[in-house]
C-alpha cells in the first residue's frame, strides 16, 4: 500500500487512519499537481491510495476502504448504522468540509480573476451554523457515540483546517472533542511524519 499526498492536505485523514490501524504502507508526501502525483491521477489531486496496483483517490473514499477492508471504524456494510455513519460523513463533508474548501478556492486557489472574497465570509457563517448543529447532536466520546468512526477522522481534520484558516472557533464540546482526538497515539504518529 502506498499513500501519495502531503500530510498538509487531505491526505492526514489516511495518514491518520492508517497509523491508528498500524498498517504497512509506503508514504509519498508529494503536493498536488507535482509528477508523482499526476502518474498516478491525471487530475493532480490529492489524496492518491495505491493498493493492488488499483489507484483509489479521494480521501473518503480510501478511508471506507480502509475501514471496510481491515473492518475498524465502520459500521457493517447494509446496516442502519452505517447508514446513520455515511449521513454524518456526508453532513460534515457538505456542510463543514464544503465551507472550507468553498474559502480555500477563493482565497488561494483559484486564479485572483476568478476569486469571489466576500464568498469566504458566507463560508465562515456556514461553517459556523453547522458546527452549532454538531454541538447539539455529538455523542461521546466520538460522533457516533462511543466508537471512533469514518467521520471523526474527516470532522478531526477539518476543525484542524479551519483553526489554520482562522474560521470561528466551535463550541465547547466540539472543542473537546477535538482536543481529545488529537492526544490519541495514531494522530500523533500522523502529525509527526514528515
Amino acid at each position: 500500500m502506498k499513500l501519495i499526498g502531503s500530510k498538509r492536505s487531505r491526505a492526514f485523514r489516511v495518514l491518520w487512519m492508517l497509523e491508528e490501524m498500524g498498517l504497512d504502507y509506503d508514504h509519498d508526501p508529494s503536493p498536488p499537481h507535482s509528477p508523482g502525483v499526476l502518474d498516478v491521477n491525471p487530475s493532480g489531486k490529492i489524496p492518491a491510495f495505491v493498493v493492488e496496483g488499483t489507484v483509489i483517490t479521494d480521501s473518503t473514499a480510501i478511508l471506507t476502504y480502509l475501514s471496510d477492508a481491515h473492518g475498524r471504524f465502520t459500521q457493517l456494510a447494509g446496516s442502519i448504522a452505517r447508514a446513520r455513519q455515511d449521513a454524518v460523513t456526508c453532513a460534515i463533508l457538505d456542510e463543514v468540509e464544503g465551507a472550507l474548501w468553498t474559502a480555500s478556492k477563493h482565497s488561494y486557489v483559484l486564479p485572483k480573476d476568478k476569486c469571489v472574497g466576500d464568498i469566504v465570509d458566507t463560508a465562515k457563517w456556514e461553517f459556523q451554523r453547522a458546527l452549532t448543529r454538531f454541538e447539539t447532536v455529538l455523542k461521546e466520546p466520538f460522533l457516533l457515540g462511543e466508537e471512533m468512526s469514518v467521520p471523526d477522522f474527516i470532522l478531526v481534520h477539518c476543525l484542524g483546517w479551519a483553526k489554520i484558516a482562522g474560521f470561528p472557533e466551535p463550541g465547547e464540546r466540539v472543542e473537546a472533542y477535538f482536543q481529545s482526538a488529537r492526544t490519541r497515539e495514531g494522530y500523533k504518529r500522523a502529525a509527526a511524519l514528515p
